[in-house]
């Protein structure tokens, strides 16, 4: 079978992305009911970034220093700074309705930035569309300010500012690189900077249960292979701008996860705040020609 064209590859690998990336949340609440999440989020990015090795090691040795230090840089962003910040943030009393609406400000943040670091274009269209998403979001999971300290609320700032900059470094690059070997280096940095934070809560050796198990293959299997594969994958075929609107489906995406995997009750609030989530991405996808992708995309070598 020849090979996807872009375009026609792009919309299952952006459901692709909604669906994953919305599993990390879930994967965090498995781990938390097991021990130290910093603790399960080390073993997550060790077992990856070795679980990949066979299969990306020929590749890795062929990365420049350069790129090495490049995909070192997008782990201890996108990973470390990202997944660090967001979890003290809400271990330190911030609702996580409240970090997933201040997360939820990537992308405008992102299409803010898009101009001025990438020359991407953002239409009037794309601008009305990540503000209807971002209320679609805000009504969906609403929250308070008044349950943490400031600085945990900053913390959650700094979240949302970790995975922009990973996304305009990723975006930035002139050829995407090859996305096995890059997942690699990434974890592999990602767990040495989580370990002395692991360290810090007691032992780095894990009591090998059924759950702490479960999460860990669900953080390797979902959030990781699949959030951040298709993540690099979409942002090498389109935008920032349109791969960072999609962000704005996860939070009532997490909310169909959280009844399935837990009985949680959806409310008419999540209901009515996924449509409009809908309705802010539609109009925030804007028409791209074949002639403006890039013509080297992530690829699984």
């Amino acid at each position: 079978m020849p090979p996807l064209r872009p375009l026609a590859a792009t919309p299952v690998l952006e459901v692709g992305l909604v669906i994953c990336w919305s599993s990390g949340f879930i994967g965090g609440t498995l781990a938390s009911a097991t021990t130290s999440i910093y603790l399960v989020l080390f073993w997550r990015f060790l077992l990856i970034s070795l679980l990949l090795l066979p299969l990306a090691g020929r590749g890795i040795a062929r990365m420049a220093p350069r790129e090495l230090a490049l995909q070192a840089l997008l782990g201890t962003f996108a990973m470390f700074g990202y997944l660090a910040t967001l979890i003290t943030a809400i271990d330190q009393g911030v609702p996580a309705g409240t970090a997933a609406l201040i997360a939820a400000l990537q992308p405008l943040a992102t299409a803010a930035l898009a101009g001025l670091v990438l020359s991407e274009s953002v239409s009037a269209r794309q601008w009305l569309g990540l503000l209807v998403g971002f209320g679609g979001v805000a009504l969906a999971v609403g929250g308070g300010l008044d349950q943490a300290p400031l600085w945990g609320y900053g913390l959650t700032l700094l979240s949302m500012a970790s995975i922009v900059t990973a996304t305009l470094i990723a975006r930035r690059q002139a050829r995407p690189s090859p996305l096995l070997p890059s997942l690699s280096v990434q974890s592999a940095v990602a767990a040495l900077l989580f370990l002395p934070l692991a360290l810090l809560d007691g032992t780095l050796v894990p009591e090998a249960t059924g759950s702490f198990v479960y999460a860990i293959l669900w953080f390797i299997l979902f959030s990781t292979l699949g959030g951040y594969g298709f993540y690099w994958a979409c942002l090498a075929r389109t935008s920032a701008t349109r791969v960072s609107s999609l962000i704005y489906l996860t939070p009532p995406v997490t909310t169909l996860w959280a009844f399935v995997m837990f009985g949680q009750a959806i409310t008419p609030g999540a209901v009515a705040g996924f449509l409009v989530c809908l309705a802010g991405v539609w109009l925030a996808k804007a028409r791209r020609s074949t002639a403006t992708l890039p013509t080297t995309t992530c690829s699984g070598s």
